[in-house]
């Protein structure tokens, strides 16, 4: 007997929302409030405010939200071809993305480039990716590392799923100073692949990087995104 209530909910592909340039702008300007959140000097009356008037619009936001289902965005996995083959970019392919999505307040967002076989990644790190006092949290970095070299694969038509990665952390990598990620593949065997980056600031390496990767055709990759289920990939796409 079919559940009229549960046939009747929105799937996670019906109610995944469409990247748009309105959008992205709530995105920037979130982003900018995080910032004031974490690095700000306002007072606590001018908080207390500024929380009650973000409360009120989220509830606004929701509202609408509930009353209008939209169409289902594209993912990396949908689009034909290669963000360096498009003359798209990466974050085009991928707008909320946590590194790179220019629709995610919570992404710097790092800005992706490609020199074939490189693929640089350039962000400047606020007060909101802190670890250490001053210096940008390690998983901040890794998380960035992770998306750079991925976009090396892409270049390589060798992407995928990342099977390890591992970060070596040479200097402190300092808030509020350009940092530039460089990455190329350096092996592929049609199944896994490995790729290696660095971290600069100011021309010197702070990090240094390593990942392999498990190749995944796109077709296989746009199956997985096109997945309503809320189930887990399958068990083999990572072997």
């Amino acid at each position: 007997m079919v559940n009229d209530e549960a046939s009747s909910r929105p799937t996670p592909e019906q109610t995944r929302p469409v990247a748009t340039p309105e959008r992205e702008a709530l995105a920037h300007a979130v982003r900018a409030l995080i910032a004031e959140t974490v690095g700000g000097q306002a007072t606590a009356h001018d908080l207390a405010a500024a929380a009650s008037a973000v409360t009120a619009l989220v509830g606004r936001l929701r509202a609408a939200a509930a009353a209008n289902i939209t169409a289902s965005g594209e993912r990396f996995g949908e689009r034909s071809g290669s963000p360096a083959e498009s003359g798209t970019t990466m974050a085009d392919f991928m707008p909320y993305d946590v590194v790179i999505g220019r629709s995610n307040p919570i992404a710097v967002p790092v800005t992706i480039e490609f020199d074939p076989p490189t693929a640089i990644g350039r962000a400047v790190f606020g007060a909101q990716y802190a670890g250490a006092p001053g210096c940008v949290h390690g998983a901040v970095i890794a998380g960035v590392f992770d998306v750079v070299l991925t976009a090396a694969n892409v270049l390589s038509d060798a992407a995928g799923p990342t099977r390890s990665l591992t970060v070596r952390y040479r200097r402190p990598t300092l808030l509020d100073v350009e940092s530039v990620f460089e990455a190329r593949v350096t092996s592929t065997d049609g199944s896994r692949t490995t790729s290696a980056g660095r971290l600069l600031q100011e021309g010197v390496v702070v990090a240094e990087a390593e990942g392999e990767f498990a190749v995944m055709d796109r077709s296989r990759i746009a199956a997985m995104h096109r997945r309503v289920s809320g189930g887990r990939p399958d068990a083999g796409a990572a072997r």
